[in-house]
């Protein structure tokens, strides 16, 4: 490595209402980060989750290996291509929030890989890092927007990963983020172990649709069709205040739990912003619930070189 390298990657939001574990959206939200020559090994964060991931950052990266997603992924790039790892000073400017449902997990996992792999000259292909990412991450539905940008189907097909990206407009998408905690965990953990086919059927039936919708930019369709029976209902329950929000996100847009929460995120014409923002973070407030708002597009482009 002779100079430094700067790639930046984006937020993602998943399942979009009724397309759990399958659909996810690039959004227009960006960690941006640096690696550069050093003499040894090195992880810095400024902006969102500094204060978390930077502990221990005082010690050389060697002596808390494994600690955080970016540099593990870093690091299994290199195994996996035979490469010793060279003295490398790593800085992140987070702007995606933590624990929040906006995929910062498969961006610490995107820029860890993408950075590695262009450190090493390319050796992995876009699809060899996306199975890497997969089996990291667990799932591709986050993963896979973060790395190719748009609108992305994902599903899983033996050891396939069958993927179509598709070309979204610039819709206006508003983001609440309530200060609750709502783990990986527990939201994986209050999901039922079966569906009735009644609900199967309800969210098959609407997920192409949603897909059709978002394409055309078509804002009156998708809130006729974005509702879900497979997560949002048991998973709503667990946020305070989310159920009400979520009434209340509805009315003004096609609103969905991004990820699995337990952001909230609602596609309005652009008109509706601040009337959207205003009554959402106003159900959460009513039940002493602080809040964060972001307003954002989705992004054409996943991660990059910059």
């Amino acid at each position: 490595m002779s100079r430094m390298i700067k790639i930046r990657v984006p937020a993602t939001s998943a399942n979009l209402g009724p397309g759990f574990d399958c659909l996810g959206l690039a959004l227009n939200i960006w960690n941006g980060i640096t690696f550069e020559p050093s003499e040894k090994l090195t992880y810095h964060v400024t902006g969102e989750g500094a204060e978390k991931l930077n502990k221990g950052t005082h010690l050389p990266w060697q002596a808390v290996p494994g600690r955080n997603l970016l540099t593990k992924a870093f690091t299994l790039i290199h195994e996996v291509c035979g490469k010793d790892m060279k003295g490398v000073k790593i800085h992140s400017q987070n702007e995606i929030p933590m624990s929040s449902g906006l995929g910062s997990s498969a961006a610490a996992i995107m820029a860890g890989m993408f950075g590695a792999n262009e450190i090493l000259g390319n050796p992995l292909k876009e699809n060899e890092i996306l199975k890497l990412a997969t089996e990291m991450e667990g799932h591709p539905d986050n993963v896979a927007p973060a790395l190719f940008g748009g609108l992305v189907v994902s599903v899983m097909s033996g050891d396939e990963i069958i993927t179509r990206r598709y070309e979204i407009p610039e819709l206006t998408i508003v983001i609440v983020k309530p200060n609750v905690q709502l783990s990986t965990r527990v939201a994986r953990a209050v999901l039922p172990k079966s569906v009735s086919r009644t609900d199967a059927v309800f969210n098959i039936g609407r997920t192409p649709l949603v897909i059709d919708a978002l394409r055309n930019g078509d804002i009156e369709l998708l809130q006729k069709i974005m509702e879900d029976r497979i997560h949002q209902p048991y998973r709503l329950k667990h946020i305070t205040g989310g159920m009400p929000a979520y009434r209340v996100a509805k009315q003004f847009g096609a609103a969905a739990l991004s990820g699995a929460g337990p952001s909230l995120i609602v596609f309005v014409p652009p008109e509706n912003v601040e009337k959207v923002k205003k009554e959402i973070n106003k159900a959460f407030n009513e039940l002493g619930i602080e809040t964060r708002s972001f307003v954002t597009k989705p992004s054409r482009f996943g991660v990059l070189r910059i």
